[in-house]
């Protein structure tokens, strides 16, 4: 009788467990599991899903902002990449090949472009034009028309704002050129160890309202980690916690376009540029990066967001009818303006748009000095990119750092945009050609990795 009852109940532990899964091997799980398993459903302090995002992102917008960003008004981008550092010297620049940056010659240029950075039709050219040159001369000349000499006070007034939340290139440099960003385009360059550790080192450590006992998760430049890193943000209030997940969102972004477009052969022959599903697996591979990885595509999406959102609230600075991607081609200018708008308002149509309105609420006097603390603390940011040892890392993180500034200072010029004048010049919001081409790109990065996801999410689900 003990003998049939043992084995009744030994049939039946194995019976339970072939039952419970613990009999039979489970297949393992896929690269894109590991990569994406936590990327989906609600982003933290949104109530926007990722699913939404995707749909939306790649096959509504992504065509038609690629083809925007292939025209001239887009495709040239004034910048300084010879300003010093101004937080160290011993910046060790690279050397390879695909480190250089091409600048343009000046007959490349379009000529309504080269005589107008910043400018929208050819009366406002004129206008402005006259403006800047008083402004080289140091003073206000009486023999300017008063509606001239009133644009000159106005606009250093704007140039001198408090708004801005970068230091641009002064553009009238000389050590400024002309680049053309579809000739020059963000990919792979080799540029990495310890110099490009140092940049986002500086820029986590020191900007991001991070007290230096909080240890980052994977900073290869720091002992000891610690857990509570994630504690320490959940407790943080939004504004700071949006920073932290802006930056973050925006060195993923950057690391996605590394990966997918990385250099897979080099031949006296042939470049061949690509997907490297091996580098992409080894910064958001959730094993490989003990859950990181994951967190910080969450935070892409994020700042996919961000921009949108920023995108969605500038339409009547475009809309209105004196405003155009002026490059001297009438017929390609109006073209060109009725796709742009054409996208914004589809960008105005997005269903779950990020509420801005958390942000900088309470108390006025608190909520001022925050937002001068966000807005300066992002500021620094942009001249860390002036340290950059890679010349087309630096034009990249130039132009992107611009571009999300530029979407912040949209996101807090409500009122500003809300009071424009319906015609004529607009003293209290203005964006400059260089924030406008910058606001665009940036965002085009942006939409760019979220579709480059949807393709390493097909190529890694082969791989174990």
């Amino acid at each position: 009788m003990g003998r049939r009852w043992g084995f009744l109940i030994g049939f039946l532990i194995a019976v339970g467990l072939l039952g419970s899964g613990h009999g039979e091997q489970r297949p393992p799980e896929t690269a894109a599991q590991r990569c994406f398993c936590q990327v989906s459903g609600y982003l933290d302090d949104c109530t926007c899903d990722v699913e939404t995002i995707d749909k939306f992102n790649n096959y509504r917008l992504f065509p038609r902002l690629q083809k925007l960003l292939e025209s001239d008004y887009f495709r040239y981008y004034k910048v300084n990449l010879k300003r010093p550092c101004p937080f160290w010297n011993d910046i060790s620049q690279c050397g390879r090949r695909d480190c250089a940056v091409k600048p343009c010659h000046s007959d490349e240029v379009p000529d309504g472009i080269k005589s107008a950075s910043y400018k929208y039709s050819e009366e406002a050219n004129n206008l402005i034009e006259e403006c800047e040159q008083a402004e080289r001369l140091g003073a206000v000349d009486e023999s300017l028309s008063e509606e001239t000499q009133k644009a000159v006070l106005q606009w250093t007034k704007h140039d001198d704002s408090s708004d801005n939340f970068c230091e641009a290139d002064d553009i009238q440099s000389p050590d400024a050129e002309y680049v053309d960003l579809l000739l020059n385009p963000e990919r792979y360059t080799g540029y990495k160890g310890p110099d490009a550790w140092k940049i986002w080192n500086v820029i986590y450590e020191e900007n991001c309202f991070k007290p230096q006992t909080i240890k980052r998760p994977l900073n290869p430049l720091a002992s000891g980690q610690e857990n509570t890193f994630y504690s320490w943000l959940e407790g943080l209030c939004v504004e700071k916690r949006a920073f932290y997940r802006l930056i973050s969102g925006l060195h993923a972004s950057i690391n996605v376009h590394l990966s997918a477009r990385y250099l897979l052969q080099d031949t006296w022959l042939e470049k061949k540029w690509g997907h490297n599903i091996t580098e992409f697996q080894q910064r958001f591979d959730g094993i490989l990066t003990e859950g990181e990885g994951p967190r910080r595509l969450k935070n892409l999406y994020f700042l996919y967001l961000i921009e949108l959102r920023a995108l969605s609230k500038v339409v009547p600075f475009f809309e209105r009818p004196d405003f155009q991607l002026f490059t001297g081609n009438k017929d390609q200018d109006a073209e060109n303006k009725m796709l742009l708008l054409e996208i914004l308002h589809e960008i105005k149509s997005f269903p779950l748009h990020f509420d801005e309105n958390s942000f900088f609420a309470g108390n006025k006097k608190e909520a001022n000095k925050l937002k001068e603390d966000f807005r300066l603390h992002f500021r620094n940011i942009s001249r860390i990119m002036d340290c950059v040892g890679c010349l087309k890392c630096r034009l990249w993180g130039k132009l992107q750092t611009q571009g999300l500034g530029t979407a912040l200072k949209i996101l807090f010029s409500e009122k500003l945009i809300a009071n424009m004048p319906e015609s004529g010049p607009s003293y209290e919001f203005h964006l400059t050609r260089q924030e406008i081409v910058s606001l665009f790109n940036a965002f085009g990065r942006i939409s760019t990795s979220v579709k480059e996801l949807e393709n390493f999410r097909n190529l890694l689900q082969s791989v174990h």
